[in-house]
């Protein structure tokens, strides 16, 4: 119904909506197999909605071989067994709009897997076939052709070319599982296109689209300069705009036709892009009218903690927006990025920065997601090589290890593995003893926990108007400090070496308890009046 897909002030749903992102291999386990799946979400939805989140993302449930955690889809539209079936899936979306909890999923439109029935028939139809004419296959270099046709690196370690046994190569960003699709053959657009539908017409809110920076590749396939392409040991980093590998123009028709195809439903239906770009200027190219509904922003995953890092991104982000009329996406963490607690230091620190981060997102103008365990304040795990699963741990040659660190399942109740997670005595990575600290249940029972701020915060972000509507002015504070209002609300962030005087006013929310008229350091705090 249209008038549920308004927020209070007329704009459209997503523009100020927290969404929560369920990595479901991690979620919870409804089978007892060890990993998650959509029965273990389905009976988990309860804890969303006592947090107060508008809509969730869903990161991959469809059939995979599992090679990049179910990046890599064999069949975009069927539910893969690890998860359940596409009738758990429909029963999951009617419960969660029972709750009035829109679903998004996600759409991984520049590969495919390697066993997807396309590139089946690419292999099998041999050089210069309809059916290789779907992917990006070329010739080699060298008189023998047993070169790469170009230098171009995959994002998980080594070449982002496979050579076939035909002596022909075929392109890949990221793990030889996942080729990489030709987007200029009507059949890729057109096969997106029926993908869209088939979810759209089951009832889904919207799209995340991975990789919605790389679809569309230089004209020729250039070698690209090998200097301006940062290490994987840098972190969450910006590409380069000389990195031609990415942010090519022409990526733009292909998400003006996702857009068209989400304006041909009711609802407001939506799209958000994942699009890491060279600057928060060429980020809001992706959100131009027409184009994506939103586009994650990246600047406060990129920014190490402190005030100055914190107000650059932010004034950044909110400039380019407000050029092309799009509202902001704020982004801490995902299952990309190590998590924010650990970012920010690690520990006691890392965890008391990540909760006065969280409450500078959540207060800020536009939309947010949340990545499930922030609200629980998680770390990262180091976990032990031989249960490494993330692809850029072989392919680095054990190297770098990965993002499975992020990835761990949730902590959900008693005091010893798997916490409640799942009834299996093992899961799929393994969990930390010490998580019996900070599991659903303990934190429920603690007035003073992570989980309980967030469940503040986002009740009062729900029920208080200044909090969605885009006004927005800075404060001038003592260095290290950063604060702004948003109409008769105050927030500050106290990121120095020194307690802040706090101003005259209602205190709504801390992130952390307040020394008498004082913010301590490392804590933020949201004042009316």
């Amino acid at each position: 119904m249209d008038d549920v897909t308004k927020n209070a002030y007329g704009r459209p749903w997503w523009a100020t909506a927290v969404f929560y992102q369920v990595y479901p291999r991690s979620f919870a386990d409804g089978n007892g197999d060890g990993t998650g799946d959509l029965i273990g979400l389905r009976q988990r939805l309860d804890h969303l909605d006592r947090l107060g989140v508008d809509a969730m993302w869903i990161s991959p449930f469809y059939r995979s071989p599992m090679a990049d955690g179910g990046y890599d889809v064999s069949d975009p539209c069927d539910v893969d067994p690890l998860f359940g079936t596409l009738a758990d899936f429909d029963a999951l979306l009617a419960d969660a709009h029972q709750r009035g909890i829109k679903v998004t999923v996600d759409l991984v439109p520049n590969h495919f897997s390697d066993q997807h029935p396309w590139f089946v028939a690419a292999l099998a139809a041999g050089p210069g076939s309809p059916e290789r004419a779907r992917f990006i296959f070329r010739a080699g270099r060298g008189p023998d052709g047993s070169q790469p046709p170009n230098n171009w690196p995959s994002v998980f370690g080594g070449p982002a070319w496979t050579r076939v046994p035909d002596g022909e190569w075929y392109l890949h960003l990221f793990a030889p599982e996942q080729p990489d699709l030709d987007w200029t053959n009507p059949e890729v657009p057109a096969e997106f296109e029926r993908i869209l539908r088939f979810w759209l017409d089951r009832g889904v809110d919207g799209f995340r689209i991975d990789v919605a920076h790389g679809m569309a590749k230089e004209p020729g396939l250039p070698d690209v300069d090998l200097s301006v392409i940062p290490s994987r040991e840098e972190g969450a980093t910006m590409p380069s705009p000389d990195d031609i590998r990415w942010d090519r123009d022409q990526v733009h028709e292909y998400h003006r036709m996702f857009r068209r195809v989400l304006d041909s439903y009711p609802g407001d239906r939506m799209a958000v892009g994942e699009a890491w770009v060279a600057n928060s200027e060429r980020l809001a190219r992706y959100v131009r009218p027409g184009e994506l509904n939103l586009t994650f922003n990246f600047e406060l995953v990129e920014a190490n903690w402190g005030a100055k890092t914190f107000r650059e991104a932010i004034e950044r982000s909110l400039r380019a927006m407000s050029g092309v009329g799009a509202p902001c996406t704020w982004v801490l963490a995902n299952h990309d990025v190590e998590r924010a607690a650990t970012r920010y230091g690690g520990g006691a620190v890392g965890v008391a920065r990540s909760r006065a981060a969280a409450l500078v997102q959540l207060s800020l103008p536009g939309a947010a997601y949340v990545y499930n365990g922030d609200e629980l304040g998680l770390t990262n795990v180091e976990l032990p090589d031989w249960a490494l699963q993330d692809p850029t741990w072989e392919r680095s040659r054990h190297t770098e290890r990965g993002r499975d660190g992020e990835r761990v399942p949730l902590p959900w109740s008693g005091d010893e593995p798997p916490f409640g997670f799942s009834t299996a005595p093992a899961t799929w990575l393994p969990m930390p003893a010490e998580w019996a600290a900070v599991t659903v249940e303990k934190q429920e029972s603690d007035p003073g926990s992570t989980l309980r701020l967030y469940r503040r915060a986002l009740a009062l972000r729900a029920s208080t108007p200044d909090l969605l509507e885009p006004e927005f002015a800075w404060l001038e504070l003592p260095t290290g400090c950063l604060g702004y209002r948003r109409g008769e609300i105050s927030v500050l962030l106290n990121a120095g070496e020194a307690p802040l005087p706090l101003p005259a006013g209602e205190v709504l929310l801390a992130s952390g308890p307040l020394d008498g008229q004082t913010l301590p350091i490392d804590t933020a705090v949201w004042l009316r009046g």
